[in-house]
C-alpha cells in the first residue's frame, strides 16, 4: 500500500472513532511523539560528547564564538 493511501486509510479509522476514543488516540499519539524527539535529542548529546573527547570540537566562551560567527 502506498505511503499516502496508508494515511489516508488511518485518518478514515481515527474518524471512525468514538470522541473519548479519538482523545486517547491522540494523547498515545503525543507520548509517542515526545518519546521518539526524547531518543533523538539523547542521540544527538551522545554524539556531541563523542566529538568533544574525540577532540573534534572545543568549549569556547560566548564572546570567542560571536567572534567567529561574525568574521
Amino acid at each position: 500500500m502506498a505511503p499516502l493511501q496508508n494515511f489516508a486509510d488511518i485518518l478514515d479509522a481515527v474518524d471512525n472513532l468514538s470522541r473519548e476514543e479519538k482523545e486517547t488516540f491522540l494523547e498515545v499519539l503525543h507520548r509517542r511523539f515526545i518519546e521518539q524527539r526524547r531518543e533523538e535529542i539523547g542521540a544527538e548529546i551522545q554524539a556531541t560528547r563523542q566529538e568533544f573527547l574525540s577532540g573534534e570540537c572545543q568549549a569556547v566562551n560566548a564572546d570567542d564564538l560571536m567572534k567567529e560567527i561574525v568574521s
